[in-house]
């Protein structure tokens, strides 16, 4: 997969932006704040319908315009795909597929996908549970579109119970919304076991490649005990807990017990790798785990695109190395760099100076 032109309008720093792509490498050079992030993360949005920077979209839309436009020419080995998506701050969004009009955004989930990694990817090691409940969803997504509507209903599931626990609701009021979170939770639990047990392997090789002092290891930490891989089992764990749990919940007016509430617990050696690991230590999980999510990829027969924004300039020789390698690997890779001189020698490819919303090609 690759797209081959991406046309921004109105979309953060760019009033107008027409790019043409190319496979292999590319890489964005540019000060910080001169919009290189904001074109990988226009990418970002087609792939997950949402930014990994802001939880709103008004942040995403040029001052002064009421929408922002992203437009991408996707290539594949089947087929070409013309993608269009309108960014609205008051209403919902709108897409195009090959100019004709879906009846929603999320009918375009699965045409990009695209596997990104930042500075910000140690919040996946470092931050809360949400980051790295965040990183095993997006993998699923990634792997099968279809599950994102499992997300979604589970989160809206949850948000109505939540209201009605805090109204104090009776019991006949919080039964069908009982049944909806055990059922979409026993199944997104055993999408994730499923996941991880398919992941971990690849991540225990790659991290070993990179650091070889302490084994690594991802342990799903459930909400339920004995979270399994059928999800009906899962479904009836939840349940239980969930009428067992009813008065605290209704105390608290918070659904204590599903997948809203699991972690990953992110092992070196005996001890977590929160709290206790070394900066660089933590950078290589973190890299790790990015880089088992693109070859699990590989491994399903897909070709993600691989965004590398402001990256080099965090990592040691070594793990630039072995970045490289994957870059080059891949079908299309968009690097972006302040300073040109942090890029690894072995890495070459199409070159475009960012500026004050412009980009042109060196």
């Amino acid at each position: 997969m690759l797209i081959t032109n991406l046309a921004l309008t109105n979309y953060r720093s760019y009033a107008n932006l027409d790019l043409t792509l190319d496979k292999g490498i590319s890489i964005f050079i540019g000060k910080n704040g001169e919009g290189k992030t904001n074109v990988a993360e226009s990418i970002l949005y087609l792939t997950f319908l949402s930014s990994h920077r802001v939880t709103g979209n008004t942040p995403l839309i040029k001052l002064g315009n009421t929408a922002a436009y992203i437009r991408a020419k996707v290539k594949t080995p089947e087929r070409e795909i013309l993608v269009e998506l309108e960014i609205n701050s008051e209403k919902a969004n709108r897409a195009k597929v090959n100019q004709n009009q879906a009846r929603s955004q999320k009918e375009i989930f699965g045409i990009v996908q695209a596997i990104y990694f930042s500075p910000e990817d140690l919040d996946i090691v470092r931050g809360d549970p949400a980051e790295r409940r965040r990183f095993i969803d997006q993998l699923l997504t990634l792997r099968s579109p279809r599950v994102a509507a499992v997300v979604s209903d589970y989160e809206r599931a949850v948000k109505q119970r939540n209201s009605l626990l805090k109204t104090r609701a009776a019991t006949d009021a919080l039964t069908p919304w009982d049944k909806q979170v055990a059922d979409f939770g026993g199944q997104l639990i055993a999408l994730r076991l499923t996941a991880l047990a398919e992941l971990k392997p690849i991540f225990n090789q790659v991290y070993k490649q990179i650091s070889d002092t302490k084994p690594a290891e991802i342990i799903y930490k459930s909400t339920v005990e004995n979270p399994s891989l059928i999800s009906g089992e899962n479904s009836i764990k939840i349940m239980d807990k969930l009428i067992s749990n009813r008065s605290a919940e209704i105390e608290r007016g918070l659904t204590l017990t599903g997948p809203h509430r699991d972690d990953l617990l992110l092992m070196l050696g005996e001890h977590q790798v929160k709290g206790y690991a070394s900066h660089g230590e933590s950078w290589s999980i973190a890299l790790s785990l990015k880089l088992a999510t693109y070859k699990l990829l590989k491994n399903d027969g897909l070709s993600p695109i691989l965004i590398l924004d402001d990256v080099f300039s965090e990592l040691d020789e070594d793990r630039r190395e072995h970045l490289a390698e994957i870059a080059q690997s891949a079908e299309q890779t968009l690097i972006t760099v302040a300073v040109e001189n942090d890029l690894p020698k072995s890495l070459t490819g199409a070159k475009y100076l960012v500026k004050a919303g412009a980009v042109s090609r060196l």
